[in-house]
């Protein structure tokens, strides 16, 4: 019994002698893919827009939706971009007041929320993009109107735990793609 003892101790001991340093905590490598655009061909919608060649056109199907209602999905990053279309009947200012109440509703996560205007004369699309930093669900929001007939709101979500470090590199990415549709949105 004394040499198991003693065998199983001197073994202890020298397997010792490399020093164990842990690994830093880290996150995954992200890879994304190249910027490349389609033109949206969606029958009877009365607008379109070029979308990202790696996400998908997908109506909105819940029971709230309405006509031209969908979601612009990078299933990759579990990103979704949420469209609401409304036809404007002399209500312009409840939609944008409604716009507005929705994004500062993430003001309670949020540390900042930044509002910028968006103006493009030449295709006649005014609107607001609010950026929403911090660990919030939606990381981006905006409504965008020709004034007197359409209006289109968006709202960014990514499918995960809002932690806003690990997800900036996410939201970097497709914060672009969002801007690129904003810049090419146009009215039928």
């Amino acid at each position: 019994m004394f040499v198991a003892l003693l065998i199983t101790g001197l073994t202890v001991f020298s397997s010792c002698k490399q020093k164990f340093t842990p690994k830093p905590r880290a996150y995954f490598r992200i890879d994304f893919p190249k910027k490349s655009y389609h033109q949206s061909n969606l029958a009877h919608f009365p607008y379109r827009f070029e979308y990202p060649s790696y996400s998908q056109l997908i109506p909105d199907t819940t029971f709230m939706a309405e006509p031209f209602w969908l979601n612009i999905e990078t299933a990759r990053h579990k990103a979704k971009l949420h469209i609401s279309y409304k036809t404007i009947d002399n209500n312009l200012h409840l939609l944008t007041d409604e716009s507005h109440e929705l994004a500062y509703k993430h003001a309670i996560k949020a540390i900042s929320i930044n509002e910028k205007i968006f103006v493009n004369a030449a295709q006649n699309v005014w609107g607001t993009i609010y950026e929403i930093k911090g660990n919030t669900a939606s990381p981006l929001q905006f409504h965008l109107t020709d004034s007197t007939k359409h209006f289109i709101r968006g709202s960014f979500y990514i499918s995960e735990i809002p932690n806003y470090d690990s997800l900036q590199p996410v939201i970097k990415f497709i914060e672009s793609d969002i801007l690129h549709f904003i810049e090419t949105l146009n009215w039928e």
